[in-house]
Order: C-alpha cells, then structure tokens, then sequence
C-alpha cells in the first residue's frame, strides 16, 4: 500500500519491478501511467522456505502471480533454471539475467594483519546479506570447531547470526572465527580477497535453493579463490565449465572439512588462475548487463 501510494503521486518512465513483494502496485501503477513494466525476479518466489509453512500467506502471493505474470511483456529472472520453471507455470520464458559483479580488478589495500585475520591459518570466508537458516552456516560452525587448521570468517548479516555468535562463545571454537558487519562491496571484497577459500552451503530442501546461483561464487571467483559449495543444479554447471570451485554432497563436519581441503588443493593447480581469469572474463556484469541495456533501449523505439 505504501508503494502504491508513494508511485501514485510520482511520474516514472519505466516501472522496474523486483521480486514479487513489488509487483502488485508497480502492475497497477503502470496500467494506470500506460507505462512499460518491467519484472525482474532474482528468485523462484513462491519458493522461498520463509513462506512454505504460511498456506494462507503463500496462496496470496501464488495469486497475485498467476494474476499479473500472464500479462507481462519483459521478465527477467537470474539462472535458467528457474526461467525454465516459470515458463513450465505461465509459458512465459523470462530472459536470463545473472547477478554477476563487475569487471574491475581488486586492489588489495588492507593486509591480513590490518583485518584481524591470524596469518598462521588458512582463511575461510562466508560472505552476504542473506546468512539465514538453511544455508548451512551452522553445520560449517561444527566443521570449523573440530580443527585447528581453518580460520572463518563471515561478513554480513542474516536471521542466524545471532544464534552463531553465542555458538561461537564455546571453547572449542574461540579464536577460530571473526564476525564482520555488513560493509560497502569494495571493503567487503577485502575481506575476500585476503582470504583462502569461499565457501556456499545452501541446503538442498526446498525449490528456491535447489536452483539458486549465489553471487557470493562469482565475488570468489573475482577474489581468485577457490570456493566449497554445495551440489546445486545452477552452481554444478559453473564448477563443471570452469573448474574453479569443490563440490560437496552433505554438510557433515568431515565432508566440509575435505572440501576445504580439496579447495586449498584446487588453488595450487597449475591450471587454477587460468580458470579464475576466464570465469572472471565471462561472467561479468559488463557483459551481463547489455541485455539490459538493449530491453531498456526498446522502450525508446515504442
């Protein structure tokens, strides 16, 4: 209702909408303007476990989707998968657009010292804005606590942090692992790019995860580290074409372990930075975004 209101009482060119949470009022705003609408999932919405156990709460926004998402013109979505799954619901095949980071070079201006990073210890780093159950934060927590060789580091935020942080209050893993507070992406990036290994543990329980592509992988690969994931569809097919990730079948402490170690391996490869440097030359929002681009300049042809 909010943005409903707030959209009324201003004039836009374009509504860009994203995810389902914004659709409702950006459809009717832009059928009032007689504007183009463009909706832009960065997920598998009614998938989300957040919503699985709430019937009445997901039949709602099942509704507002099969309501609105027949009508749309421009629909773009972050992975084939799930492109693939919405034309399978509405015939409709979204465009692909993936959340990649840009083609810039990190420099590196902060030593291991300077983050607080021990430097007698390979660095595992989680990073992101959605450190949320289900992601395998804490099973990494045990894995982390049964050794001595890793050090974790995890920069940013979600429901689960603060269940972590008091996990991390117990002896067996004081001094093993650092919290950072969210941080603009360049000083985030520092963080990673002094790191040793990234890690990505979605669980493999419900829709939304099975076919996520998390962009934390892409921000590894910038960083020129190996990353441990979990076998998803989406994450398979980059570890496949380019080598530069472990992945791992279950989230027990050993398994976890091994990957770390099997990435620590991975990164001594002759062939590991050759791989990093076509990955990154790939997959980089500077490619990415001209499907953007070209969407955005049909509208000025309309």
């Amino acid at each position: 209702m909010r943005l409903f209101f707030l959209l009324l009482f201003k004039k836009f060119d374009v509504y860009h909408a994203n995810d389902l949470d914004t659709l409702l009022p950006m459809w009717l705003i832009s059928r009032i303007r007689r504007k183009n609408l463009v909706y832009d999932s960065h997920e598998y919405f009614t998938g989300v476990p957040e919503i699985q156990n709430r019937f009445i709460v997901k039949k709602v926004w099942k509704s507002i989707e099969q309501l609105i998402f027949p009508k749309l013109n421009y629909v773009f979505t972050v992975n084939s998968s799930i492109a693939n799954l919405y034309f399978k619901d509405y015939n409709i095949k979204p465009k692909v657009l993936r959340n990649l980071p840009s083609n810039t070079v990190i420099q590196t201006i902060k030593s291991r010292k300077e983050l607080g990073f021990p430097l007698d210890k390979r660095i595992v780093i989680l990073q992101g804005s959605g450190i949320n159950v289900h992601r395998g934060s804490e099973e990494l927590l045990e894995a982390i606590a049964l050794q001595e060789k890793f050090f974790l580091c995890i920069v940013g935020t979600g429901d689960v942090i603060d269940y972590l942080k008091k996990r991390c209050h117990k002896n067996d893993l004081k001094s093993k692992v650092l919290f950072v507070d969210p941080l603009p992406y360049e000083m985030m990036m520092q963080y990673t790019a002094n790191s040793d290994v990234g890690v990505s543990l979605d669980k493999n329980n419900n829709i939304n995860h099975q076919l996520s592509l998390p962009n934390k992988i892409f921000d590894y690969s910038k960083a020129k580290i190996p990353f441990v994931a979990t076998n998803l569809i989406e994450i398979k097919k980059i570890v496949d074409e380019y080598k530069t990730g472990v992945l791992i079948h279950s989230l027990k402490p050993e398994d976890i372990l091994k990957g770390l170690e099997e990435a620590v391996e991975l990164s001594k490869s002759k062939n590991h930075f050759k791989n990093v440097k076509k990955m990154n030359s790939d997959l980089n929002w500077d490619k990415e975004s001209q499907l953007l681009v070209k969407t955005y300049s049909e509208f000025n042809k309309l």
